[in-house]
Formats: C-alpha cells, structure tokens, sequence
C-alpha cells in the first residue's frame, strides 16, 4: 500500500501526517487554522488521498510556522508513500473553475522541488489568514515532496474563489500525477531509470 505517516516536531510546531495514495478522499484535518483545514479537506477530497493532519503550532505569535510546517510534513508524506515512483504518471495537470475564478495547476513528480506562482490576492487576509501564506504552503510542499509546481490563476476576483479553485486543480493535478498506470506499473516513468536529483 502507498501510504505514509510523518511525524514532524520542532519549537514552533508539531505536525502528524499520514496519507493513503489510493484512498477515496477521506479527510481528519486539524492545524488549529479554520480556513487552512478547509483547504486541506478540498486537497483531501478532490485528489482522492485520504488525509490526517493534526498540527500544534505557535498561532499567538502568527500562523506562519504552522502553515510552512504543514506543507512540509505533507510533502514528506508524499515523497515516502510514492516510494521508488514506479508505475506512476507523473504529470499531471488540471483546471478548477469557481464562478468567476479559474485556476490551472500543472505537476511533474520529478524529484527535483521547483514551484512557480502566478496568483495575486487583492486583500492581505482572508479572515484572519494571510493570503501571502498559501503560495509559502505550496513551496513548502513542493519542497519536501520533490515536484515541479506550477500554479497560475488565469482571472478572478474574489480572493476566497481564488484560492478554493487553487487547492481543487492542485488536487485534481496530484490525483492524476500519482495514479498509478497499468501499462507501465514496474518501471519509472523516467529515461534516466530513477526520478530524483538533477
């Protein structure tokens, strides 16, 4: 089974993941952030990774740390459940619309951590969460799990419709990525035999 549990602690923080690759999009998230464990269960759900979050973090200083650290110990769980990445796809890429907002997110698990970010928030916080933390949640995870990212909102207005059709065509893009292909379920979908490193 592809699955993966990652137990991250520092000063700042305390992070228990665990991931099902091949699950249905059963979700448990608890950072202690309402609208960051309402993006985790879009991420959950919509990619069909089962996922339990539960994070401790500083939040009377700011929700900086928790966030990073959230991304880290996801994209860790990540790169341990796909192992050696044989028989995956690898890339993956979708389209989320939501109303007036679309998004595009394109992925390659290629083990080498690399993220571009084309979305722009009109207001500095979304409740009380700082918008500028969700491209640093998607660098974080790119991060840890080894993938080239690319995130772009092609238009949109409402900074809540743009980050919820983010998180679903990340979702969407990563369900593809990691599903595995029965035509080539033993090898690594790389020339090079191996995927990681330059």
């Amino acid at each position: 089974m592809r699955t993966a549990t990652v137990h991250r602690k520092t000063s700042e923080t305390e992070i228990r993941v665990t991931l099902n690759l091949d699950g249905t999009g059963i979700y448990h998230c608890r950072t202690g952030i309402g609208f960051l464990d309402h993006m985790l269960e879009q991420l959950s759900r919509h990619s069909l990774i089962d996922m339990d979050v539960a994070a401790t973090g500083d939040l009377h200083i700011d929700q900086h740390h928790t966030t990073e650290d959230a991304g880290l110990a996801i994209g860790e769980a990540l790169t341990r459940a796909l192992g050696d990445r044989k028989g995956i796809q690898r890339y993956g890429h979708a389209y989320a619309p939501m109303d007036e907002t679309l998004s595009r997110v394109a992925i390659d698990i290629s083990g080498r951590p690399f993220m571009v970010w084309r979305a722009e928030f009109s207001q500095s916080k979304l409740g009380d969460f700082d918008t500028e933390l969700f491209e640093h949640f998607f660098h974080s995870l790119a991060q840890t799990a080894g993938i080239t990212l690319h995130v772009e909102t092609l238009y949109g207005r409402n900074n809540h419709h743009i980050v919820e059709s983010i998180f679903k065509a990340a979702a969407r893009a990563l369900r593809f990525a990691v599903e595995v292909d029965p035509r080539k379920a033993d090898q690594v979908p790389s020339t090079k035999g191996t995927l990681g490193g330059i």
